[in-house]
């Protein structure tokens, strides 16, 4: 049965609970929700648990489980056993193995942090998240730090932005009279879109062998243009894969609950119920991890690149964000008279606040190369960042700003027409899919995010800028003697100072695209145009005031970022140039050859070849091919000479991209005009219809 499923393989707070002596799991609760240390000897006992039931669910290794800052998950498996005098083993696993780890640090990408003859790194294990089993290893799940203590992974900052974001929203709710929250959670539910392919029609590609996406491609007869895919059946092959998925992630504790057919043909998603934010973030993880293992199972490749195909819908991560406290209440939900309900108002003013103010960081938060190919286009947002709160919640902000009254436009009856039909109350607000970061009833739904990413940079920015306006509002309401009148001018200055980041449109729309140039919101185009500004003065000022980053740290963020940029270019041009020149030119050559040998044939007849031109297109094909190949080589060589910093980025974005699209504009044509069976790899319309 399902609920015997889920879990089984987690130790979990029901486990402890039953494991684990009274008074230690108390100490381990304590640990939780105060700033209390846990005793070494509790440690020990929790380990000593860990690791029997471990051992009873098969496991025969442990390792503690992080996210560096290479975009994946790391592990060092270690063995249980112990020798003992006499040959024998001993099972052992103690308090300071579950605590603490020592892997190499010095491979992993420190942005300038660490030398590399500086080795030593720590993992520190994070009680908050449980430990699972995978593979017959205990997972621990950890943060990773160097030796001086500066956070080289997702999870520190993320944990740090958790208790600002705790501390400066309990502080209002206090200053607003409200004293029995204790704890303040962010709450995250990442939709995770995915494309499954044949494994076959993977390997024979290099483009998605190397880079996750293919460089190549002619656009097929058919996409996505009878949008029949969307919702649609599920065929029977990817039935049993999500199946299977789903019962994989039910056991490691994911609460995966939905799942259905994407916009794109062979695309799809799969979305959780919502976590607390460092637990979603590394149940997401876990998920794109599994998502691979099972699809390999069935004969299937999972793409989790942004862009895999261009033509067609690419896949992001629609990252929704809350805020809920220990005592039930979700922090943005209106109720049933938002507006009268300051506790509410104040939490959203706070949101718009934020994001008016950060919103260039929300942008660097998403930045990739992958997601520079997806933004902008007509699946996902643009690149400006903008807020949408639906007329009726936008019209209640701005009576309260302009102080006049407000009259609610809820409560009305869908009327279908079919009297058979239930009749039922329709929302405030539609549904805006073209919104970067939209308010959806009870939360936001940031929809940015690229389907590869770690959802801890988005939500830790978003953690961190709320904190900030939150930590100011709670300042101007202590130090005011009438709080109902400061409450009130403090959301009606809000609404008149940031309002501007706020659009109900077509996000898509060119008009929107000028109209936001007018408001003075940034449009950072590509990835190499925003990163620059993650260390903006005003940009490290918020994070060291809120402790989430040091300056340094900061510095080496932006680096290591931008070398991954550039490395990741560098790779797919590198696979281009590989492919151009060992597999398409070829083929061009070889059915020119073909093509030229039927027309001597013809000719040899005594009939006038009418293959003439159709060579003549060829030869232009090859030659054409031929220079861009040079040009891009040109580029790339001039890209490499500049380093991976931020004047090598810009090179990259400007002119190898530049050089890779005009070749691959050559190579689809070539595509077109070459019989299927000279061309040398499996095309779009047999890679996105072959699953069956």
């Amino acid at each position: 049965m399902l609920k015997d499923t889920f879990g089984q393989l987690v130790f979990n707070d029901a486990v402890m609970a039953s494991r684990l002596p009274r008074e230690t799991y108390e100490e381990y609760l304590r640990c939780l929700n105060t700033d209390a240390e846990l005793s070494p000897e509790a440690a020990d006992v929790i380990a000593n648990a860990m690791k029997d039931w471990a051992l009873e669910k098969g496991a025969t290794h442990f390792t503690h489980w992080f996210q560096p800052m290479t975009g994946v998950t790391a592990e060092k498996h270690e063995g249980f056993i112990a020798p003992v005098a006499g040959g024998g083993v001993l099972t052992e696993f103690s308090g300071k193995e579950l605590i603490k780890g020592e892997p190499d640090a010095s491979s992993f990408p420190s942005g300038g942090l660490r030398a590399t003859f500086e080795a030593r790194g720590y993992t520190n294990w994070d009680p908050s998240s449980y430990a699972f089993i995978k593979d017959g290893v205990l997972c621990i799940p950890t943060a990773f730090c160097s030796y001086t203590g500066e956070a080289l992974d997702k999870k520190t900052p993320l944990l740090r932005s958790m208790e600002a974001i705790d501390k400066e929203a309990k502080r209002l709710l206090k200053a607003l009279g409200i004293t029995d929250v204790k704890k303040i959670y962010t709450t995250v539910g990442a939709e995770q879109e995915y494309f499954l392919i044949a494994k076959e029609d993977f390997e024979k590609r290099k483009d998605l062998r190397f880079t996750g996406r293919t460089l190549f491609g002619a656009r097929p007869p058919k996409g996505q243009d009878l949008e029949d895919h969307y919702f649609g059946p599920v065929k029977p092959r990817v039935a049993a894969y999500m199946r299977e998925l789903d019962e994989e992630l039910w056991r490691l504790g994911v609460p995966a609950k939905t799942r259905h057919n994407e916009t794109a043909p062979s695309q799809h998603e799969s979305a959780p119920v919502f976590e607390t934010a460092n637990i979603a973030t590394d149940h997401n993880q876990l998920t794109m991890e599994v998502m691979k293992r099972v699809a390999a199972k069935h004969g299937l490749v999972c793409l989790l690149h942004e862009k895999p195909f261009a033509g067609v819908s690419g896949s992001g991560k629609h990252n929704n964000w809350s805020l809920s406290t220990d005592t039930g209440v979700n922090l943005l939900s209106p109720g049933p008279n938002p507006y009268t309900n300051t506790r509410f108002l104040l939490f959203l003013a706070a949101v718009i606040k934020g994001v008016d103010e950060y919103g260039d960081l929300m942008r660097i938060s998403i930045a990739s190369a992958g997601n520079d190919h997806r933004l902008g286009g007509h699946e996902a947002p643009p690149a400006i960042v903008s807020l949408f709160l639906g007329d009726d919640l936008t019209e209640m902000l701005k009576c309260i700003a302009e102080n006049r009254p407000y009259a609610s436009v809820g409560g009305a009856k869908i009327e279908t027409g079919v009297h058979i039909l239930p009749r039922f109350e329709k929302d405030t607000s539609d549904r805006n899919r073209t919104s970067p970061f939209a308010f959806t009833g009870n939360k936001f739904e940031f929809r940015m995010p690229g389907a590869s990413m770690s959802v801890s940079d988005p939500t830790l920015i978003l953690n961190t800028i709320v904190a900030d306006a939150l930590q100011g509002f709670a300042e101007e309401i202590e130090n005011s003697r009438d709080i109902s009148a400061a409450v009130k001018k403090l959301i009606s200055d809000t609404v008149s100072e940031h309002g501007k980041v706020i659009f109900n449109g077509n996000n898509y729309s060119s008009d929107w695209i000028a109209e936001a140039e007018k408001r003075g919101l940034p449009n950072y185009k590509n990835t190499a145009e925003a990163l620059p500004h993650l260390t903006d003065e005003k940009n490290i000022g918020l994070f060291v005031r809120h402790g989430i980053f040091t300056a340094s740290e900061l510095h080496s963020r932006r680096e290591i970022y931008l070398e991954n940029y550039c490395k990741t270019v560098s790779i797919e041009a590198l696979t281009m140039l590989d492919m151009a020149r060992q597999e398409i030119l070829p083929a061009i050559a070889k059915y020119a050859g073909a093509l030229a040998a039927a027309g001597k044939d013809i000719a040899a007849s005594g009939a006038e070849s009418p293959l003439k031109k159709d060579l003549e297109h060829l030869c232009k094909l090859y030659r054409d091919g031929s220079e861009r190949v040079e040009n891009l080589e040109n580029a790339l060589f001039a890209a490499h000479a500049r380093g991976f910093g931020q004047a090598a980025a810009r090179l990259y974005a400007e002119q190898v991209l530049g050089a890779m699209r005009d070749l691959r504009v050559v190579a689809d044509e070539a595509e077109l005009s070459v019989a299927a069976d000279y061309w040398p790899f499996p095309a779009y319309d047999k890679i996105l219809f072959d699953v069956n």
